[in-house]
């Protein structure tokens, strides 16, 4: 029996491994992947640890620093190990994991879910025309390109503007693939600024917004890409369509999901609607900073061995937290504990020169008011916060 047992060894799961360790509970971490680290390793650009650490790193650099705090501490890895389901067992959890050809049970007191998520594809946005080779994810495409040395064509076209798409925007022209075009169906860029400016507009790369694929053309190898009153030749399609959580072990363990953000539902600790389970990272909602994910990450780790060591984290009546038409969610989506909380949310929609109010029941907790908001970036306010009460995220 483990106190703790962290599923997913990528930026969140190290740190929750770590947070859960130095508050003296035993911790398993569990990754199915041969080396830890998850995606970073293949996110050779810079722009990670600004907030955590004050210095700009690489996603090699950023995750070296967890890897090896794991590795100093008392926290047991199992790599290339698949979770394949998690049940009750008694107070705690029997999770069931494939290993080397092997089934293998551990118990555990509590578990952290840090499972990440994954890439919408061709068939998830129904992509029309044919299904020609030379249509990557974005992810993928960097995976090849940044690890295994693989170029992937002469002229691309990418299809969307998320993060991932932006930076492989940049990657392939430095390597010497023409970046014929970005696409964007909505009338905002999906990534964050600082990447469209650093990604396509320091490189002169076009970005079409408002603007949806009619056609992907080719029989063998992509051969075009038709937009409304345009034909763009190329032989390399990357999709940057939006990241979606990993939650297929969520869901069969009957954990309560918010279609808004894709991940479960938490109160200020990270913890699901079952008790002693903890979610957190990309697996709770999709991140636009590996910092905030280590962050959030700690809050699990420590709760999670809390739980392990006192079996509560809770007190008072539980304050309900929604947000107003302006975002798409608001997390945590309960408060259990009275106290000072940090709450995370993103707008629906790009919001210029607006007031952001957190109130309880018409007082006001905290707010601040942002030239602009964009859907892209995730916004973070404390507030104190009184159980018992509901909290309301809303624009003035």
């Amino acid at each position: 029996m483990v106190d703790a047992a962290v599923i997913g060894a990528g930026p969140a799961g190290l740190a929750a491994a770590s947070a859960a360790a130095q508050q003296g509970a035993s911790v398993v971490l569990i990754e199915r992947d041969f080396r830890l680290g998850g995606i970073l390793p293949q996110c050779i650009h810079t722009g990670f640890g600004l907030h955590r650490w004050n210095r700009e790193l690489t996603g090699p650099e950023y995750a070296d620093i967890d890897i090896m705090e794991v590795s100093s501490s008392t926290v047991t890895t199992m790599l290339s190990t698949f979770v394949t389901s998690i049940t009750r067992e008694g107070k705690g959890f029997l999770i069931e994991t494939a290993r080397k050809g092997r089934i293998e049970c551990i118990s555990a007191s509590s578990v952290v879910l840090a499972m990440g998520c994954r890439e919408r594809t061709a068939g998830a946005i129904s992509l029309p025309g044919t299904r020609p080779a030379g249509v990557f994810t974005a992810g993928t495409a960097q995976r090849l390109m940044n690890m295994q040395n693989i170029r992937l064509g002469k002229r691309a076209v990418i299809i969307g503007s998320g993060d991932i798409g932006l930076i492989m925007a940049r990657r392939l022209t430095l390597e010497g693939t023409e970046v014929a075009a970005v696409t964007e169906i909505m009338d905002y860029p999906g990534g964050l600024t600082r990447n469209v400016h650093q990604c396509l507009e320091d490189y002169s790369i076009p970005l079409h917004l408002s603007t949806p694929v009619e056609e992907i053309i080719g029989t063998d190898r992509v051969e075009a890409v038709r937009i409304p009153g345009k034909t763009i030749p190329c032989d390399t399609v990357l999709l940057s369509v939006g990241l979606i959580p990993e939650n297929e072990l969520s869901r069969t363990m009957g954990i309560s999901l918010d279609p808004a953000s894709g991940g479960a539902y938490v109160n200020q600790d990270c913890m699901t609607d079952i008790p002693g389970i903890f979610a957190c990272g990309n697996v709770l909602h999709v991140h636009d900073v590996a910092d905030f994910v280590s962050e959030e990450a700690q809050t699990a780790g420590r709760a999670a061995a809390a739980w392990a060591a006192e079996g509560s984290s809770a007190s008072g009546i539980p304050s309900p937290v929604t947000c107003s038409d302006e975002f798409k969610y608001v997390l945590p989506q309960r408060i259990t504990r009275t106290g000072k909380h940090l709450f995370s949310f993103r707008a629906a929609f790009p919001l210029e020169n607006t007031k952001v109010r957190i109130t309880q029941r018409g007082k006001v907790i905290t707010s601040k008011r942002f030239m602009k908001l964009m859907p892209s970036e995730m916004v973070r306010l404390h507030g104190e916060v009184k159980t018992g009460l509901p909290v309301e995220v809303h624009c003035e």
